[in-house]
């Protein structure tokens, strides 16, 4: 079907799965979609796949989109059931968060793979040096802006997000403990934070890449839905585990982790960026 050895397609599509595993865990475990892991992996197999450089990174971003849509709703629904999710801070977000996305959605379309990257790279190294080096007296309040404020906050989560092909945990996380709230409850709403960027991110770069000729089989504009079938079971399996584990773990360790976790999401990238180039 890919004119690839049937041993390769086997090894490809086993990775996907131990990808899809590894990033069910960390949604319910920092309250990201998993597209940390999901881009670079789905990079490398549309590189194996030959697809063009015009659209790699691109439908690497739109598929992981598209996967984190049922594993951050999985996530947030295991998240509210303990009770932990700011459900005022996502009400303010319900529609500031999607208008980002549609912003992101259409810059996406016309910037470079290398641009996609470098963005990447360059916001998880920066909110990494903050989770591991960063001290309880690193704080801009210790209450959430008022409405104005989460809405601007909302709109720039939702852009960077999606040009970044994540669920918004990241920054979101980041948002909420410069403001004095506690890591935990900071990753239960992040995995709502994930459903208003993933849904309309995939439709967006469904949109984006609508009559695209370097697409590969299988893919709806720069949605890949051969990898969705593959991937979406697994995380959505390993999801509820990362969410128990969130739970038991100490403040400290768990953002301590969450650092150590972006500075090597950080330097993958980069490392993507350099094969690119």
């Amino acid at each position: 079907m890919f004119g690839l050895p049937v041993e390769e397609l086997f090894i490809l599509a086993l990775s996907l799965i131990v990808a899809g595993a590894i990033a069910g865990l960390l949604a319910g475990l920092f309250g990201i979609g998993g597209g940390a892991i999901f881009v670079p992996v789905l990079f490398q197999f549309f590189e194996v796949l030959h697809v063009p450089d015009s659209a790699r990174v691109h439908v690497a971003i739109g598929t992981s989109l598209a996967i984190i849509a049922p594993t951050s709703l999985r996530s947030y629904l295991s998240h509210r059931k303990r009770g932990a999710v700011d459900q005022e801070l996502l009400g303010h977000f319900f529609v500031s968060v999607p208008l980002g996305v549609v912003l992101g959605a259409i810059v996406a379309s016309y910037t470079s793979g290398q641009g996609l990257i470098a963005i990447f790279a360059a916001i998880a190294f920066v909110v990494a040096i903050k989770m591991l080096f960063g001290k309880e007296s690193w704080r801009i309040s210790d209450n959430l802006p008022g409405s104005t404020g989460r809405s601007i906050t909302g709109i720039v989560i939702g852009f960077f997000s999606t040009l970044m092909g994540i669920g918004g945990g990241i920054m979101t996380n980041t948002f909420m403990t410069l403001y004095n709230r506690p890591i935990h409850q900071a990753i239960a709403t992040s995995s709502g934070v994930g459903v208003l960027i993933s849904i309309p991110g995939a439709i967006g770069f469904i949109w984006a890449g609508w009559g695209n000729t370097d697409l590969p089989i299988f893919s709806v504009g720069f949605v890949n839905f051969l990898v969705i079938g593959l991937m979406v079971p697994v995380t959505i399996l390993f999801a509820p585990l990362g969410v128990r584990l969130a739970h038991k773990l100490p403040k400290t360790i768990l953002s301590k982790a969450f650092g150590i976790f972006l500075l090597l999401v950080s330097v993958r990238f980069v490392l993507a960026l350099s094969g690119i180039q």
